[in-house]
């Protein structure tokens, strides 16, 4: 496989995460409308309240490498911008490892409570008694895949193949 190609497949993981991400929006629409209209109307659809829920977890995590990957997390640089060279390739690569080690419990402690749920039969205490490792995944999927992205990004500036997304942050100032 050559660089090209597992540049590729890696890009087309995070851009189907955020579209999975998306489609968990919309689907946080329709269930946040359906118990709107069901209220409305004066009938119950169990579980909306619940499936929102779950849909929007979902959408944050499944999120996470798309948003990493566009320079859009929030980050402190008042110490990078102040360093350069050597010093600031240093400073970036400990960030990026420290940040992979952080995923990396996340996405081990998030795959081993969905299998958990599975392997308990957990089910939601609501009235919609969801398998709760069903949500769940989402999560494991989220973190994985952004200790992927965090993963990445370090052999990136490792190589010195990193590219600083341009931010327009101070066009956000109020």
């Amino acid at each position: 496989m050559t660089n090209r190609s597992v540049r590729r497949a890696l890009d087309t993981l995070f851009d189907g995460a955020a579209a999975l991400a998306a489609l968990c929006m919309v689907a946080l629409l329709v269930m946040v409308m359906l118990g709107i209209v069901s209220r409305l109307l004066h009938f119950h659809v169990p579980g909306t309240d619940a499936y929102a829920g779950y849909l929007m977890a979902g959408a944050g995590f499944l999120a996470l490498a798309h948003t990493l990957k566009r320079g859009e997390h929030i980050r402190v640089t008042l110490l990078l911008g102040a360093l350069n060279g050597r010093a600031k390739h240093a400073l970036e690569l400990w960030a990026l490892a420290g940040a992979s080690a952080l995923a990396a419990l996340m996405a081990y402690y998030s795959v081993r409570l969905a299998w958990q749920s599975h392997s308990f039969n957990d089910i939601s205490t609501g009235n919609d008694a969801t398998p709760l490792w069903l949500p769940q995944l989402t999560m494991a999927a989220g973190t994985l895949i952004l200790l992927l992205a965090l993963v990445d990004e370090w052999v990136l500036e490792w190589r010195g193949l990193r590219v600083e997304s341009a931010s327009d942050e101070m066009l956000h100032n109020e």
